[in-house]
């Protein structure tokens, strides 16, 4: 006889209830999506224990075929999905069953439009699938043995989705999970057979696991079982031989998406590695994009036995967003993680995959524009990672990064280095660019100022990952990068002579008072010279080249980092009227406050904030004051 403790009840982890709540409560107009997921958990279960069973052969020493099953009872209002998988223990069932992911959840919560359509296929891809069930069924029963157990040692959840589950102890006579669907009034349709066969059809024709439905003879008696699905991996199949509804279809099954992906590359590799690739490009960022540390996206097989699906040393963390398959022939079929991350073939994979992503994005951006506008809209940001990550394709990655630039008055990044090196003029020998806090600080920064009268081109880098991409970059086809901020600004054979002539009597004649400004800031700055990058603003600050810019000391600040303090080099524009009335003050410490408006204005240009904002305002008030007075005197 059961004792006491068999038989419990427990309460839904809170994200839980309110994704049951929600499921129960919303009427979906796309219910056929829980069948999807709970034949893929089914099959999962199935490639899971096979796996197992690798390294435990007696997991399957029975019933060694395995399978899911799907059937109706029309009388009973029941609709059960069976496997004869892996299974779950008593202590599985209830972490399993009753918690998810709360990062998952939160995101899945914040996605939802309104849009019923949509919003039903977001289940899945936060890993909340098996509670898609609800979504048709009012009570749900999970009978479960574990592979390896005894029959005694089964067990019951069950479930009406209104907070609570039970759980008891059980005998089940075969290993796997059933679980039985008690059909909601408004969802009798999935009872009808020929419905459910579509819906396997048309979700889960890949799956190489046979998913069965009841075989009847003319008298409709059950005389067996029969696989509805073909049985045969897509990706298996010759290229010629599937068609784009296929192709999209699968993309969706296995990325959870609900929209088709932007675009797809099918591969079957020979030589000395072999495998097959399927990989996908979407069109819509995944929930988990920025977590470098969660890539989902490339499932492994190894002759055509599920493996894993967050290989993640098949695909480099730049191209974290490729959704798709990888297919070893070569790989032994109980490789493990260790394996994997030191493997001459998975390298061989990895370096193939990698090629073959940047291949088809080239090819995008060359043949269709728009679109790869799109995607770099989306996936962009995470593209820039690669430059620093990969050095082998560094070329290639940097020929597919965009960016915004003084030659178009858009925040748009449009522009290719491409475009950039075919517009430049003959003696143009870099390729300059400035990074800043936003477009607009990028734009309007004054040390553009000499290289927009030049008609020098300028990308206008405003992401906070810009300054760390190009702290890794060195050039572009020959083509040094050059930022317009830090260090002297060589411009090379477009300065011409006449100009290198009039610098220098420029600083041969300010020179005296370049010893007033340095004596009047101090050490606030590193040094005080003529200015060759102004020509409308009075004063600009720049850093040396050997110290650290502006917005990587940002980016380390914001990471909690500590960061050296930089002192800048203070450019003075000596044509400028106001620096002209500046010097022609007599008294020092007036001098002095005017040299440190200044100075600040120039911080401010630069780096957007003062370290001291309220002293400036008093000292600009002051001046201010002293001005009006002076002129109604």
């Amino acid at each position: 006889m059961a004792d006491a403790r068999q038989t419990e009840t427990h309460g839904f982890q809170t994200e839980v209830k309110q994704l049951l709540h929600l499921m129960i409560h919303s009427l979906y107009s796309n219910k056929e999506i829980f069948l999807r997921e709970l034949v893929s958990n089914a099959s999962d279960a199935a490639d899971k224990l096979r796996f197992n069973a690798m390294s435990n052969s007696e997991l399957l020493s029975s019933d060694t075929e395995l399978y899911v099953r799907v059937s109706a009872n029309k009388e009973a209002g029941t609709l059960t999905i069976s496997d004869n998988g892996i299974g779950m223990t008593r202590d599985e069932a209830i972490t399993h069953l009753g918690t998810i992911a709360k990062s998952g959840t939160a995101d899945f919560f914040s996605r939802l439009s309104g849009d019923q359509v949509k919003d039903s296929h977001l289940i899945g891809q936060f890993g909340v699938g098996f509670y898609s069930a609800f979504i048709v069924a009012e009570t749900v029963t999970v009978r479960s043995r574990a592979a390896g157990s005894e029959a005694h040692e089964a067990v019951e959840w069950s479930s009406q989705g209104e907070g609570e589950f039970t759980i008891r102890d059980i005998e089940k006579s075969n290993r796997g999970t059933d679980i039985i669907l008690t059909l909601r009034d408004d969802a009798k349709e999935f009872l009808g057979e020929w419905r459910l066969r579509s819906i396997i059809t048309k979700y889960s024709d890949h799956l190489s696991i046979p998913v069965q439905m009841p075989k009847r003879g003319d008298d409709e008696q059950l005389e067996g079982w029969e696989a509805v699905n073909s049985g045969k991996a897509l990706w298996t199949r010759d290229k010629s031989e599937i068609t784009d509804d296929e192709y999209k279809e699968f993309y969706k099954t296995i990325a959870h998406d609900f929209e088709d992906p932007l675009l797809w590359s099918h591969n079957k590799v020979e030589g000395t590695s072999e495998y097959t690739s399927l990989l996908y490009i979407p069109k819509r960022a995944p929930w988990d994009l920025w977590n470098r540390d969660q890539q989902n996206g490339i499932k492994l097989y190894v002759k055509r036995v599920f493996i894993m699906d967050d290989a993640k040393q098949l695909m480099p963390s730049y191209l974290r967003f490729v959704r798709g398959l990888m297919d070893s022939a070569d790989l032994p079929l109980n490789v493990s993680r260790e394996i994997l991350q030191d493997n001459k073939i998975t390298r061989s994979m990895r370096t193939g995959s990698t090629k073959r992503v940047l291949s088809m994005l080239k090819k995008l951006a060359k043949d269709d524009p728009e679109t790869y506008q799109t995607f770099w809209d989306t996936f962009g940001t995470v593209l820039k990672e690669g430059p620093a990550e990969d050095h082998a394709n560094q070329e290639t990655i940097l020929s597919l990064l965009r960016f915004a630039s003084t030659h178009e008055d858009t925040p748009v990044a449009k522009v290719s280095l491409d475009d950039y090196v075919a517009r430049m003029p003959e003696k143009q020998e870099k390729i300059y660019y400035i990074v800043a806090d936003s477009y607009e600080a990028a734009r309007d920064n004054p040390a553009l100022e000499i290289l927009r009268k030049k008609g020098i081109e300028v990308l206008l880098l405003s992401e906070r990952i810009d300054e760390w991409l190009m702290s890794h970059v060195i050039d572009y086809k020959d083509k040094a990068f050059q930022s317009v901020t830090r260090g002297d600004l060589d411009l090379g054979e477009l300065a011409d002579a006449e100009d290198k002539e009039q610098q220098e009597k420029v600083e041969e004649a300010f020179k005296d008072h370049l010893k007033r400004f340095e004596s009047a800031l101090g050490e606030q700055v590193k040094l005080v010279r003529v200015t060759h990058r102004l020509t409308d603003s009075p004063a600009c600050i720049v850093t040396d080249e050997n110290d650290m810019s502006t917005q990587m000391a940002k980016l380390m600040e914001a990471a909690g980092q500590k960061v050296p303090e930089t002192k800048y080099i203070f450019e003075i524009n000596p044509g400028h009227t106001l620096v002209q009335r500046v010097v022609a003050v007599n008294d020092e410490q007036r001098f002095a406050e005017w040299a440190q408006i200044l100075l600040d204005q120039a911080t401010l240009a630069e780096r957007g904030s003062l370290k001291d904002p309220a002293k400036f305002v008093a000292r600009v008030n002051k001046l201010m004051l002293e001005l009006t007075a002076d002129a109604t005197a």
